[in-house]
């Protein structure tokens, strides 16, 4: 009998001890498995918190740009408004360049004419190179290639160019008309538009402009050494002094 229960006993023992290994092995895999997953876990609650700064970081960046833009978007604002006032104010100016373009053609043309007419009565000095210089402004009026501006200044210098005749003392040399067809070739010196005189190129001969015959008249030799000496003085031959010249003035001009 106690053999018998000897040999249940032995049967039994060898029979539990395999179960009790399986549970352990089982129980093994399965913390394995969760710390396996736990370290997924883990990993992957980092990825996440990662993300997550990063995210931020970028909303961080973005609000400071779209602070930066609306910055922007009100400096644009500011300056289209500043630019719609500059340009209604171009758009004024050129309204009043318009009307003033408009008013300076006729007085151009006015001046003109009056430098024609000026010319054309006014003792011949240089009046050769003074009439040309008029032929060159009615030509260029009518050319679109200069400016408005650009002929209105050479309008200007063509009269202060009349206006330095009638104020310095100058000499050049040209003909002069004796009447009839007798022109000679002179020295021609003009002293404002109070005196004209010419001098042959010999030196012996000295003629005086009559405005109030409108003709050269021969002066005599007894002025020829004042003459002579206004002649040197006009060329910078000697220093400026007092003159005695023959005056070319009709009686209105002399009042």
């Amino acid at each position: 009998m106690n053999l018998i229960k000897s040999s249940l006993a032995l049967l039994l023992s060898s029979t539990l001890i395999p179960v009790h290994a399986d549970d352990l092995n089982d129980a093994q895999a399965l913390l394995s498995k969760t710390n396996q997953a736990s370290a997924q876990s883990q990993k992957r609650v980092d990825v996440s918190a990662e993300k997550a700064l990063t995210l931020e970081a970028e909303i961080e960046q973005l609000q400071e740009e779209v602070s930066n833009l609306k910055i922007y978007r009100d400096h644009l604002v500011s300056l289209v408004a500043s630019q719609d006032q500059e340009l209604s104010s171009l758009n004024q100016q050129i309204d009043q360049i318009a009307q003033t373009r408009q008013g300076v053609v006729p007085l151009m043309y006015h001046m003109l004419e009056g430098l024609k007419v000026l010319v054309a009565n006014d003792k011949p000095i240089r009046k050769a190179q003074r009439e040309e210089r008029i032929a060159k402004l009615d030509s260029m009026m009518t050319r679109a290639d200069v400016a408005d501006a650009e002929k209105f200044r050479r309008i200007l210098e063509a009269y202060q160019i009349e206006i330095d005749y009638g104020t310095k003392l100058g000499v050049y040399q040209g003909k002069i008309n004796l009447g009839g067809n007798e022109a000679v070739e002179a020295d021609i010196l003009y002293l404002g538009r109070l005196s004209l005189v010419a001098r042959s190129f010999s030196g012996d001969t000295f003629w005086s402009w009559s405005q109030q015959q409108q003709a050269w008249q021969q002066v005599g030799s007894e002025q020829k050494s004042e003459l002579d000496k206004a002649f040197a003085m006009a060329n910078k031959q000697i220093a400026p002094s007092m003159l005695t010249l023959p005056v070319s003035l009709t009686a209105a001009e002399g009042k």
